[in-house]
């Protein structure tokens, strides 16, 4: 268990956009995590349920794994996405009554320092517009399942960068960062300072949809494994007719992680 969220945390999310929380998964949990991981990587479901969408290269193995929905898939990897410290931190930082888990994607790093295993500089809301309306209150967990050095390419967020509201510019699956960074700048102007968000495994951190992150390569020896989990609160509104703003109503697939078994609101 850690510890409990202190006003600190809060007050950090809304200055500047994101929050590093302490380890909170139990390392069994997230050694048999690790090893499921693999497993769906390879095909594997143990529920007889298929992934979403995976993004999994059979012919280039310095690329990002990418497959939405894992949790689906195998019940050790719902039991970790859905563990009790991920709601109760989520909704103590944003100060929400309720907390849906509306999407995961499973993502294994590689090792090797390879531009394919970069995440491009984004804003999440870029990809979610179609499925919520503007003002809804929608964000990101990023839980590490192994540890993050500043050598395994972890996440990098721009701090304050929310308040620039939505600017739909860069792309999650472009390694060109220092090009992204360079046409927002040059567009914009704005003051780009960046944080490297290193945690130990069981750490996690959450970050608002309009603040901006990415990630470099990875340079360590060892597979950087972790989970991006997307969240929203009761102030969230689903654009209905697509996967993922259907799939809010199946708690089966997008379970509800706070308060403990709250009903849909």
């Amino acid at each position: 268990m850690t510890t409990n969220p202190q006003p600190s945390y809060r007050e950090q999310y809304e200055r500047d956009g994101f929050v590093i929380c302490p380890p909170g998964i139990p390392r069994d949990l997230l050694t048999r995590a690790a090893a499921r991981m693999e497993a769906v990587r390879r095909g594997e479901y143990e529920t007889g349920i298929a992934p979403h969408e995976a993004h999994v290269s059979t012919t280039d193995p310095t690329r990002l794994v990418k497959v939405d929905q894992a949790h689906c898939s195998d019940r050790t990897l719902w039991e970790l996405v859905t563990h009790p410290e991920l709601g109760r931190w989520a909704a103590a930082i944003t100060g929400a009554n309720w907390i849906q888990l509306w999407a995961s994607q499973m993502l294994i790093k590689p090792p090797g320092g390879q531009a394919a295993g970069q995440v491009g500089w984004h804003q999440d809301y870029q990809y979610w517009s179609r499925w919520w309306t503007p003002d809804s209150e929608v964000f990101t967990c990023w839980l590490a399942v192994s540890d993050v050095p500043a050598a395994a390419g972890p996440m990098v967020f721009v701090p304050g960068s929310h308040r620039w509201g939505f600017l739909n510019e860069g792309d999650f699956f472009s390694g060109a960062l220092a090009e992204q960074r360079a046409a927002i700048l040059a567009k914009y102007g704005f003051n780009w300072d960046e944080i490297l968000a290193t945690m130990p495994a069981g750490a996690f951190s959450f970050h608002h949809r309009f603040t901006y992150h990415g990630s470099g390569a990875n340079t360590s020896t060892g597979a950087r494994l972790s989970f991006a989990l997307h969240l929203r609160t009761e102030k969230s509104e689903p654009i209905f007719g697509d996967y993922y703003s259907d799939m809010t109503r199946d708690h089966a697939v997008s379970p509800v992680l706070w308060p403990p078994a709250a009903a849909t609101p």
